[in-house]
């Protein structure tokens, strides 16, 4: 005689509704809260306590911090070109001029980034590592889709908190695709596309110039343009131009393709200070009678010298 149990594995809300029953957690004001807002599927726990943070003046009202970028894409007869700008911004500070923005996925597949800058890192080095192994297991090309997919799922699990708004480009079995993933997981397969910032320059440029079966040097011509549109109507934006350039079998990186928004005035020497300009807050003087010198490849031999002086400045 055999006997099989069934056990009913509890939901969030079931357990959330008996924490709210326990002394223990009772006392939370915000656990009710939390599990009537867990039975629709969605948890703001963050955002009430932010809220009564603010209100009770424990701290100041929560701000982010506005990054600028301008990223394009278009398809182009044998391939793709994606194109960015090289500028990176904290706020009002320019954090780095020379910024790649371009972000490897597989042999035939690389990323534009906008938004959050660590967050385009960590997402796009963790979609590669998923594709590799893809590529390790199946023993084929992966495709542009594997990576939409996987980008879609994992933004959209985590509701638009990671900042990281993509342009996929790539070139698989089915031809060339250009794929836009935002934060929130959507996707869009289209034949150009422009994000970030500057993106409403970039788009008028796109939009006005893209046909269908471009030539390479056409395409790049484009890319360029709407980017350097950007660079010129968009703070954020600035610095120089990378291209990427993906047909069948064969990937181009062109780091700095364009560089026309140089410093028009720089100093010949660095900044000089004259001597006395850092105050010297203490002296102190060490009489050395001897000096020993050890040489892996002789032996230690001590020498006599006839008591230097050593001044050390602080």
């Amino acid at each position: 005689l055999q006997c099989f149990f069934f056990f009913k594995q509890k939901t969030a809300y079931e357990i959330a509704q008996r924490l709210v029953g326990s002394e223990m957690c009772i006392r939370d004001r915000y656990i009710k809260d939390i599990a009537e807002e867990a039975k629709e599927g969605f948890d703001f726990a963050n955002f009430k306590r932010n809220q009564y943070l603010v209100d009770k003046h424990i701290v100041k009202e929560l701000k982010f911090t506005k990054t600028g970028t301008t990223i394009a894409g278009l398809v182009f007869k044998d391939g793709v070109i994606l194109g960015a700008d090289t500028r990176a911004t904290e706020g009002p500070i320019v954090a780095n001029k020379n910024c790649l923005k371009i972000h490897y996925l597989a042999p035939n597949m690389y990323c534009c980034g906008a938004g959050t800058a660590a967050d385009c890192d960590a997402v796009t080095e963790m979609i590669s590592t998923k594709l590799e192994l893809i590529r390790l297991n199946t023993g084929r090309e992966c495709r542009v889709v594997n990576a939409a997919t996987l980008m879609t799922n994992y933004l959209f699990y985590y509701g638009g908190y990671i900042g990281a708004y993509l342009i996929i480009g790539g070139v698989d079995c089915h031809g060339p695709h250009i794929v836009n993933v935002s934060a929130e997981g959507t996707q869009m397969w289209l034949p150009f596309y422009s994000t970030g910032s500057g993106s409403l320059a970039a788009t008028a440029i796109l939009e006005s110039k893209f046909k269908d079966s471009l030539t390479l040097e056409e395409g790049k011509e484009i890319i360029v343009e709407a980017i350097e549109a950007g660079i010129y109507h968009d703070l954020g934006s600035g610095s120089n131009v990378d291209l990427c350039i993906i047909t069948k079998g064969k990937v181009e990186f062109l780091r700095n393709y364009v560089s026309k928004n140089k410093k028009m005035f720089s100093m010949e020497k660095a900044y000089t200070f004259p001597k006395g300009t850092t105050k010297v807050l203490k002296e102190t003087t060490e009489k050395l009678s001897k000096i020993t010198v050890v040489d892996s490849a002789a032996p230690m031999e001590t020498l006599q010298f006839p008591s230097p002086l050593i001044k050390h400045d602080y």
